[in-house]
């Protein structure tokens, strides 16, 4: 298993550049409320709930314009090395956010580089600007975009992009587990503010019914159906979720597992997120 940490440093930055250059102690997963773990056959990431939240977000924006895997990648990876995925309101010059993006170089205004969706969204409009990214290296086309001082560092990002997106994409079953380890403090818990969550990334037409304290997501295949939940307990944290349900496997909060049911029975046809109001 690869635990990663890292180490804030400083550099020179473009109009999107690289903030955080190199690694070292950065983050102690384990101190952290949220402890997020993806694992697939090719290996494992392991998140904080803010980094966990944010990747999914940026994924469901990618998915929801048509990107490719390869384009999700690359949008990951860049969020990794700018920002290491966590939503900063500081940077060189005026950079902000995931991504890094300076408002004065024409990527917005400071409200919109920092609302997480909008970020992703620029990004991906920039990325599929430039002709032939798709056969890039990730650094590559993640440089096309960015213009950073440090144009190599995007790739040391590329196979744990690929990890994350198996598991966001709904390619790998039961890959994200995450695990509350306090209390949520300051959450506001209500069906409707996960289901607000859910159509600013997934599109005003996604479909979902909403109970007194559930939201239920109706998928037509396993991939559909991994893919949701995979973006709900990517947000569990932030929004009191404390079971995520597909196919007769549950994923619980409280000890950050997926498991069957005794019979075994289950919907393959509905994700569904239970929340405690």
């Amino acid at each position: 298993m690869r635990l990663r940490r890292f180490a804030v440093t400083t550099g020179v930055l473009a109009a999107g550049a690289s903030l955080l250059a190199g690694c070292g102690d950065f983050r102690d997963f384990g101190s952290f409320q949220y402890a997020c773990t993806i694992t697939v056959d090719e290996g494992t990431v392991q998140l904080d709930e803010e980094q966990a939240a944010n990747a999914a977000t940026i994924t469901a924006i990618g998915l929801r314009r048509g990107i490719p895997d390869r384009g999700l990648i690359v949008a990951l990876a860049t969020a990794w090395q700018e920002s290491k995925l966590h939503n900063i309101d500081y940077g060189d010059r005026d950079s902000l956010g995931l991504f890094q993006q300076r408002p004065s170089q024409g990527w917005g205004t400071e409200e919109q580089v920092m609302d997480p969706r909008y970020a992703a969204e620029v990004f991906y409009e920039h990325l599929e600007r430039i002709p032939g990214w798709e056969d890039m290296r990730v650094t590559d086309a993640a440089q096309a975009v960015q213009r950073s001082a440090f144009p190599e560092e995007y790739e040391q990002w590329a196979d744990d992009s690929a990890i994350m997106v198996a598991a966001y994409t709904g390619a790998a079953d039961e890959a994200l587990t995450c695990r509350s380890t306090d209390e949520e403090g300051g959450v506001t818990a209500t069906v409707s503010a996960l289901t607000s969550s859910l159509l600013g990334d997934w599109g005003d037409n996604t479909i979902y019914t909403e109970g007194e304290t559930d939201l239920s997501v109706p998928v037509d295949t396993p991939r559909d159906g991994w893919q949701y939940a995979a973006w709900l307990v990517a947000h569990s944290h932030g929004h009191g979720v404390t079971s995520v349900s597909y196919n007769g496997i549950t994923w619980s909060a409280e000890d950050g597992k997926w498991t069957k049911s005794s019979d075994g029975d289950g919907d393959p046809h509905a994700v569904v997120a239970t929340i405690t109001v």
